[in-house]
């Protein structure tokens, strides 16, 4: 199906997708997550869900700010998907309001082509350090600004 598409692609959380395949991968994986049986409680307190999200409007923020960074270093460091590679949605393993996070596809096993990179203990070795110098990178700007 998506043997034409490669590249890296990198998915933060958002209620609403940045685009109908990330739509559909992001129900595709929650729906394995209920499958495999991973239960996420909801909290129903009112005072508990308004705290909660205001930590999460803030940790989003921080991903984004990491998604950012993260695209920065790995498009010098290996390809990205040509087209829009930070994305968006409602993947639920990035639905964690107090931590920040980002979801890294760094390629499509349907391409021979990235199949064959994926297998390259070379280009993982370059794509590491290209999500290396992004986390360091990200935490040097964070360093004492309280994040």
């Amino acid at each position: 199906r998506l043997k034409n598409v490669r590249g890296a692609t990198v998915y933060t959380v958002s209620d609403k997708a940045s685009d109908a395949e990330a739509a559909a991968k992001a129900i595709r994986e929650n729906l394995s997550d209920q499958i495999a049986g991973v239960v996420v409680e909801e909290e129903n307190q009112e005072v508990a869900d308004i705290l909660a999200d205001l930590i999460r409007r803030e940790t989003q923020s921080f991903s984004l700010r990491f998604a950012r960074s993260l695209v920065g270093g790995l498009s010098t460091a290996i390809r990205m998907i040509p087209t829009n590679p930070h994305r968006f949605a409602g993947f639920k393993v990035l639905r964690a309001p107090d931590v920040p996070s980002v979801l890294l596809e760094l390629g499509y096993l349907s391409n021979a082509e990235d199949e064959a990179l994926l297998r390259d203990p070379e280009w993982r070795a370059k794509a590491a350090r290209g999500i290396i110098e992004a986390v360091d990178l990200f935490a040097a700007a964070h360093r004492g600004a309280g994040g």
